[in-house]
């Protein structure tokens, strides 16, 4: 059971998963799934609404809307509604979400030494909008 198959609705029981009982392993079946932590990237950068963040992490929309739903479920986002008639929705992240910001930095230095070549001409240009309080 992945946090892609089965929403999560809260904390997570370490004996319900398999294999060594873990808060790592818990953790990832929250935020584990490839578009969960850029989600949260995105409305850390300040893309709220929906479509900015479809937008910003390139993901099909279906798949941001599965992720959105199962990250407000365990409490790290939440939604605000500004507008009605449709009604649309604001994302902001919750004490849970905010938590999970050094976790962001850690990938994003992470990945500046050892996933991205240090000549790519793109890592500068991300460097500066990754500049975030």
């Amino acid at each position: 059971m992945s946090a892609a198959e089965v929403p999560v609705a809260g904390p997570v029981s370490l004996a319900d998963l398999p294999g060594r009982p873990c808060p790592i392993a818990a953790s990832l079946e929250v935020v584990g799934e490839r578009w969960a932590l850029l989600v949260v990237r995105e409305i850390w950068f300040g893309s709220t609404r929906f479509t900015d963040i479809v937008r910003g992490t390139g993901a099909p929309r279906d798949r941001v809307a599965a992720r959105l739903k199962v990250l407000e479920q365990a409490g790290v986002v939440r939604r605000e509604a500004y507008q009605d008639a449709p009604t649309r929705y604001d994302y902001r992240l919750t004490e849970s979400g905010r938590a999970l910001v050094p976790v962001l930095r850690a990938l994003l230095a992470w990945g500046r030494e050892h996933a991205v070549s240090p000549d790519d001409p793109l890592l500068h240009l991300s460097e500066k909008k990754d500049r975030r309080p």
